[in-house]
Protein backbone atom coordinates (compact mmCIF):
# COMPACT_ATOMS: atom_id res chain seq x y z
CA UNK A 1 0.00 0.00 0.00
CA UNK A 2 3.11 2.55 0.29
CA UNK A 3 4.58 4.41 3.27
CA UNK A 4 2.90 6.54 5.69
CA UNK A 5 5.24 8.31 8.04
CA UNK A 6 4.66 8.11 12.18
CA UNK A 7 4.54 11.49 12.11
CA UNK A 8 1.01 11.49 9.35
CA UNK A 9 -0.40 9.24 11.75
CA UNK A 10 -0.01 11.18 14.65
CA UNK A 11 -1.09 14.29 12.58
CA UNK A 12 -4.36 12.44 11.39
CA UNK A 13 -5.08 10.77 14.98
CA UNK A 14 -4.86 15.03 16.40
CA UNK A 15 -6.83 16.03 13.31
CA UNK A 16 -9.41 13.62 13.79
CA UNK A 17 -9.50 14.12 17.86
CA UNK A 18 -9.42 18.40 17.60
CA UNK A 19 -13.02 17.34 15.05
CA UNK A 20 -14.49 15.27 17.70
CA UNK A 21 -14.42 12.24 15.36
CA UNK A 22 -12.34 10.31 17.75
CA UNK A 23 -11.59 10.28 21.67
CA UNK A 24 -7.97 10.09 23.14
CA UNK A 25 -7.77 8.03 26.32
CA UNK A 26 -4.88 7.76 28.44
CA UNK A 27 -4.76 4.69 31.01
CA UNK A 28 -2.01 5.01 33.85
CA UNK A 29 1.02 3.05 32.81
CA UNK A 30 -0.43 2.77 28.98
CA UNK A 31 0.80 4.48 25.86
CA UNK A 32 -2.43 6.93 24.45
CA UNK A 33 -5.25 4.79 22.91
CA UNK A 34 -8.19 6.29 20.45
CA UNK A 35 -11.27 5.40 19.73
CA UNK A 36 -14.15 5.52 17.53
CA UNK A 37 -16.83 5.93 20.86
CA UNK A 38 -17.10 9.73 20.78
CA UNK A 39 -19.97 11.80 23.05
CA UNK A 40 -21.35 9.58 25.65
CA UNK A 41 -19.10 10.20 28.15
CA UNK A 42 -18.64 5.92 28.39
CA UNK A 43 -16.14 5.17 31.23
CA UNK A 44 -13.21 2.08 30.71
CA UNK A 45 -12.26 -1.48 32.39
CA UNK A 46 -8.44 -2.12 32.35
CA UNK A 47 -7.17 -5.52 33.21
CA UNK A 48 -4.10 -5.47 35.59
CA UNK A 49 -2.65 -8.27 34.24
CA UNK A 50 -2.68 -8.75 30.20
CA UNK A 51 -3.25 -4.53 29.71
CA UNK A 52 -7.13 -5.36 27.88
CA UNK A 53 -9.43 -2.34 28.31
CA UNK A 54 -13.35 -2.20 27.56
CA UNK A 55 -15.98 -0.02 27.32
CA UNK A 56 -18.27 0.88 30.01
CA UNK A 57 -21.38 2.44 30.45
CA UNK A 58 -22.22 5.23 32.56
CA UNK A 59 -23.00 4.49 36.31
CA UNK A 60 -25.83 6.61 36.26
CA UNK A 61 -26.94 6.77 32.66
CA UNK A 62 -26.03 10.38 31.90
CA UNK A 63 -23.72 12.64 31.81
CA UNK A 64 -21.50 13.56 34.30
CA UNK A 65 -22.20 10.32 35.15
CA UNK A 66 -20.62 11.37 38.70
CA UNK A 67 -21.32 14.40 40.89
CA UNK A 68 -18.27 15.37 43.06
CA UNK A 69 -19.05 15.70 46.54
CA UNK A 70 -17.60 19.52 46.60
CA UNK A 71 -17.02 20.86 42.43
CA UNK A 72 -14.91 23.45 43.61
CA UNK A 73 -17.22 25.89 41.76
CA UNK A 74 -16.60 24.15 38.44
CA UNK A 75 -19.14 23.71 35.77
CA UNK A 76 -18.36 19.90 35.60
CA UNK A 77 -18.92 18.81 32.17
CA UNK A 78 -18.10 15.38 31.55
CA UNK A 79 -16.50 12.16 34.20
CA UNK A 80 -13.69 9.98 33.31
CA UNK A 81 -13.73 6.46 35.60
CA UNK A 82 -11.44 4.01 34.81
CA UNK A 83 -11.72 0.32 36.83
CA UNK A 84 -9.00 -1.52 37.70
CA UNK A 85 -9.15 -5.43 37.58
CA UNK A 86 -8.59 -8.69 36.03
CA UNK A 87 -10.37 -9.66 33.24
CA UNK A 88 -12.30 -13.16 33.20
CA UNK A 89 -9.01 -15.16 31.68
CA UNK A 90 -6.54 -13.44 33.59
CA UNK A 91 -8.92 -14.22 37.11
CA UNK A 92 -9.23 -17.68 36.22
CA UNK A 93 -5.46 -18.30 35.84
CA UNK A 94 -4.87 -16.46 39.06
CA UNK A 95 -7.46 -18.40 40.94
CA UNK A 96 -5.80 -21.82 39.31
Amino acid sequence: MGYVSLQAVYDALHALTAAGLVRRIELAGSPARFEGRVGDNHHHVACRSCGIVADVDCATGEAPCLTASDDQGFLIDEAEVTYWGWCPDCSTARSS
